[in-house]
């Protein structure tokens, strides 16, 4: 009985929670604004960068006029000399299922990019570490604009001198999260079968480098074009969707790291070695916002399932930091890691940049330059 009501109560406080949570988004959902709405005058110490005011395609992005930022005491400012976009940067088109998080009516943050490289031209009173006129490169929402403040203490650090800005502006998000689903996730070791599906883009392209760089055998799965770039990059085997699914090979991987979600929990976990783990890291692909929850959804099965069996399936985010960033530039600093760039756009040219990248078939990466 007191069971019973333990239950019963324990049901109540949920609907109220339910019914709140409704109610304050409801309301913040008619009071929302952004950047655009409060930015009504011309700025007084003015820098370009590009906006997204509302929910999208690439048409809705702008290049604006907006105040360039003065850094706090524990930041530096960086002169912008190039970006580079991610998947993330779709979401300028407000996918329902992501619109708690980035703004229900209009976008909470309406400035597009996070990786950028350039050089330091001021720092706040209490930076040590970095001086006007170092390179660096690094991880900050806003990135594509002519300047950022990042704090010093964050995801930023030199830019080893054999980069251009260019190749440095396409490392953090998709160097970082391959390196983190690699290593933090996939537990990767010397001497394992490693097959990365989705080999040739942003992400892949690094996965395949960092794979090699543990010392493992790497399988890259790409596209007949791509079949050349994924080998040079150093991938052991290639193997081409279009003629040959890998779920049906003999072959058995000991870690899967998949950046498409294109394959079922039963269809993976076939080529798996026992107690083999198959990290998801992405559901990429052309028009990958129609239908990211289905996509989502397909994940999350494959997770609470592989819970009943001695296969590992892990879904993660990657997260920004400096410890990361130190080592992907030291592994670009020895060669054992080279950014593979596909196109490089000038700053007026972002929105056409997002639609190539919005096709889902990027080699590499996508850069913004900024003059």
């Amino acid at each position: 009985m007191k069971r019973k009501r333990i239950l019963k109560w324990t049901a109540r406080a949920l609907l109220f929670a339910l019914i709140l949570a409704f109610l304050i988004g409801f309301i913040a959902y008619w009071r929302s604004t952004n950047e655009c709405d409060r930015n009504t005058g011309a700025p007084a110490n003015p820098m370009k960068a590009i906006l997204h005011c509302e929910y999208g395609g690439p048409e809705v992005l702008t290049l604006a006029d907006v105040e360039k930022p003065t850094p706090t005491d524990n930041q530096i400012l960086v002169r912008v000399r190039a970006a580079s976009l991610n998947p993330l940067d779709l979401t300028i088109r407000g996918p329902w299922l992501l619109r708690p998080m980035f703004g229900m009516r209009k976008p909470k943050e309406t400035r597009l990019g996070v990786d950028y490289a350039g050089t330091v031209e001021a720092v706040g009173k209490n930076v040590t570490q970095f001086k006007p006129g170092d390179e660096v490169f690094g991880g900050r929402n806003g990135a594509i604009a002519e300047y950022v403040c990042a704090l010093a203490d964050r995801a930023v650090v030199p830019k080893p001198a054999n980069m251009t800005f260019e190749q440095a502006a396409v490392v953090p998000v998709a160097a970082i999260t391959a390196l983190q689903g690699l290593r933090d996730k996939g537990k990767i070791q010397s001497g394992q079968k490693i097959l990365v599906n989705g080999a040739s883009g942003g992400v892949g392209t690094f996965a395949v480098q960092i794979a090699k760089s543990f010392g493992t055998e790497v399988t890259g799965v790409c596209s007949t074009r791509n079949v050349d770039l994924v080998r040079s990059i150093g991938a052991d085997h290639v193997i081409d969707y279009t003629k040959e699914d890998f779920t049906n090979g003999a072959q058995r991987y000991d870690l899967i790291f998949d950046l498409i979600g294109n394959h079922s929990f039963s269809e993976r976990r076939r080529v798996l070695n026992p107690n083999g783990i198959c990290v998801m890291a992405g559901v990429g692909g052309a028009g990958w916002h129609d239908g990211i929850l289905g996509r989502l959804a397909g994940e999350l099965n494959a997770y609470v399932r592989s819970r009943l069996v001695r296969e590992k399936f892990i879904a993660y985010i990657a997260t920004m930091n400096k410890d990361d960033m130190t080592i992907l530039g030291d592994l670009m600093q020895t060669g054992k890691v080279t950014p593979v760039i596909d196109r490089t756009y000038k700053l007026n040219e972002t929105a056409d940049a997002l639609r190539y990248l919005e096709q889902g078939h990027a080699r590499g990466k996508v850069v913004i330059t900024v003059d």
